[in-house]
């Protein structure tokens, strides 16, 4: 992946942060987004301002964003190797009491900013005859959990597996690859947002029996960036979350 150019949308904190510093550390072009400017200031000279990446703030579930990644990403870097679709919101909330406007929202970040993202730049890899997009959905769109009520984001989520396949089926013949990562729990700011004080306590939903770490998630990112027969797969990353319990 050195000198291949990665949009990663949603890079400021957490998964997207793991991400863009593991591919960066790695000789990679990256293009840092976020729609949190000081968010992803902050995360950018964190990363000690590397001359190997930009960012661009921007709101995902708009189109012009997808199309301001791609114009930085070519003038900047000449091409698009990779693009990792990691912006989105996560929260639970009973299912009785979910309004238009929660599903208005999830359905505009999470699906629309996936879907406007890779249609923004899926026509630089068709004229390249490669590329790879990388997902990012959830293990609990095939491991529902009783006490975790999340039916709106999960739906938005269970959409962007879909997504993956469709994808995966239509450029192939272009030589795009396109593939989902399915976190399980992963140390990351998004627990704290959803009211989960200690993430650790989550341990025992894998059978390995601890959370993940970000860099795990960068790590499956990373091989799917790099591989060239993997296509239309959504890769649990999840310590046997989907798997089995421990009793």
């Amino acid at each position: 992946m050195k000198n291949k150019t990665v949009i990663i949308t949603g890079a400021s904190t957490g998964i997207g942060k793991g991400i863009s510093k593991y591919f960066i550390e790695r000789g990679s072009n990256v293009v840092m987004n976020s729609s949190n400017k000081e968010n992803l200031e902050r995360t950018f000279k964190e990363l000690g301002s590397p001359e190997n990446a930009v960012y661009l703030v921007g709101d995902i579930s708009k189109q012009e964003t997808g199309q301001k990644l791609v114009h930085v990403a070519l003038d900047k870097f000449n091409t698009i190797d990779v693009l990792v679709n990691n912006a989105g919101i996560f929260a639970p909330k009973p299912f009785l009491d979910v309004e238009e406007k929660d599903l208005d929202f999830y359905w505009s970040v999470n699906l629309k900013g996936t879907y406007f993202t890779s249609q923004a730049v899926i026509p630089q890899m068709v004229k390249q005859g490669n590329g790879s997009i990388i997902n990012i959905g959830t293990v609990l769109v095939e491991h529902a959990i009783g006490g975790f009520p999340a039916t709106a984001p999960i739906t938005t989520k269970g959409a962007i597996h879909s997504l993956t396949r469709q994808l995966a089926a239509e450029f192939g013949k272009n030589n795009i690859k396109v593939n989902t990562i399915a976190p399980g729990i992963i140390r990351s700011p998004l627990q704290g947002k959803m009211g989960v004080e200690d993430a650790d306590s989550l341990a025992g939903l894998h059978l390995l029996n601890r959370i993940g770490e970000v860099h795990e998630i960068a790590e499956a990112a990373y091989f799917l960036a790099t591989s060239d027969f993997v296509t239309g797969e959504t890769i649990n990353v999840a310590g046997g979350h989907t798997v089995g319990h421990s009793i």
